[in-house]
């Protein structure tokens, strides 16, 4: 899908990873050897996307290091898109039908960024008849890639809709801050 919208392979295959990982600044052949394209044309990508704003370049010693700007006015717009077409939603959909009925699957955009939570926080919500073995199996392949332990809080649809109607703290913590629908509407969701 994204191919129609950003028609330069290495592109979007530069911004897919630099959006992926946010927090994290690479050089050059690490970029060019995670995407497996030639260094000349990871370059000019590289340089289209800093004039535009798109990447910070970064001098430390005797590298220069490339990392999406969390300033520019797209930033986050451009993160939940290129989240959606991550490896790890990719996974969620491939699986859906095995982990049961799904109303809502939604993820906090601190899982996005990377943004450490407390013990009070989650980073995933899903809602609806769930298979909850099958939720845990992905749930720990996500972790394997994701590097850390993914707090996540699983409802029925009449629990989600008690705790929202009767002010859930904890829910409503987690539903007014910056967030990407997986599955469901997000109108549906604050409804």
């Amino acid at each position: 899908m994204l191919e129609k919208i950003i028609v330069s392979r290495t592109r979007r295959k530069i911004m897919q990873i630099l959006f992926e990982d946010s927090s994290k600044a690479l050089y050059l052949r690490q970029i060019a050897r995670k995407i497996k394209e030639e260094i000349n044309g990871v370059k000019r990508e590289l340089d289209i996307l800093t004039e535009a704003k798109v990447v910070i370049k970064e001098q430390i010693s005797n590298r220069t290091f490339f990392r999406a700007n969390k300033d520019w006015l797209f930033f986050q717009e451009f993160l939940h898109i290129f989240f959606k077409n991550s490896k790890t939603v990719k996974l969620i959909l491939k699986n859906q039908p095995i982990l049961g009925k799904i109303n809502f699957l939604v993820f906090s955009e601190k899982f996005l960024t990377r943004t450490p939570i407390n013990k009070t926080e989650v980073y995933l919500l899903i809602v609806g008849t769930i298979v909850l073995p099958e939720v845990v199996k992905l749930i720990a392949e996500i972790e394997k890639d994701y590097g850390k332990e993914i707090n996540y809080t699983v409802m029925t649809k009449e629990e989600f809709q008690f705790r929202k109607k009767n002010k859930d703290p904890f829910l409503w913590n987690f539903l007014k801050e910056p967030k990407v629908v997986v599955i469901g509407k997000e109108d549906r969701l604050m409804k």
